[in-house]
């Protein structure tokens, strides 16, 4: 098996995010940017959407379509990249064109961009990597499983779309998890929380 590589590109702001003990970490949430490639993730991820703490919005782990993995935030750190499940969870994000350039168009909701066999290779061979070094590691997620709440859809005000619908229906989780010891993650309804 060949040597698992993982370039670290830490964002200008991932030494102010809260610190965590990684050992504590259970969930792995699985997003895809949305965005046509890597550059364009970039520019937003070093965005900041948090004035008080001068942070952003970013995963700790991106993978390209060709397989490349970069570590934007360490594990080490809570990344913002889930509502209510930063603490616990480790965020992995695929380049891939999900809705651009129109999130929120009821009309184009539809994720049609397929995951490469490179891409999927590669967030196996990172998962198998963090359950070994992140002893509680035992649940995996898809982000829409997770942030499953409505926004006003912006080409009709009387429409709602869903805000998150990553990684979407051509994810291959059957495939995935026949290579990764986790296990799907259901959250709790609403009306058990």
């Amino acid at each position: 098996m060949p040597r698992l590589i993982i370039n670290q590109n830490h964002l200008p702001y991932a030494s102010l995010l809260e610190t965590r003990n990684p050992r504590l970490v259970d969930l792995a949430v699985i997003h895809c940017t949305e965005l046509p490639n890597l550059a364009m993730a970039r520019e937003f991820g070093e965005r900041i959407h948090y004035p008080a703490s001068s942070t952003g919005n970013s995963g700790h782990y991106y993978i390209e379509r060709s397989g490349n993995i970069e570590e934007w935030i360490p594990v080490d750190r809570v990344a913002h990249h889930v509502r209510g499940y930063n603490e616990r969870s480790v965020g992995i994000e695929l380049v891939n064109v999900g809705r651009y350039p129109d999130w929120f168009d009821s009309r184009k909701q539809e994720l049609s961009e397929p995951y490469t066999a490179a891409q999927v290779e590669s967030l196996a061979s990172l998962l198998r990597r963090l359950r070994r070094e992140l002893p509680a590691l035992r649940w995996i997620a898809g982000h829409e499983a997770l942030d499953t709440g409505r926004i006003a859809a912006s080409d009709d005000a009387d429409k709602t779309v869903f805000r998150k619908r990553d990684p979407g229906p051509l994810f291959p989780w059957a495939d995935l998890l026949a290579r990764v010891e986790l296990q799907r993650f259901e959250p709790p309804r609403r009306d058990e929380r």
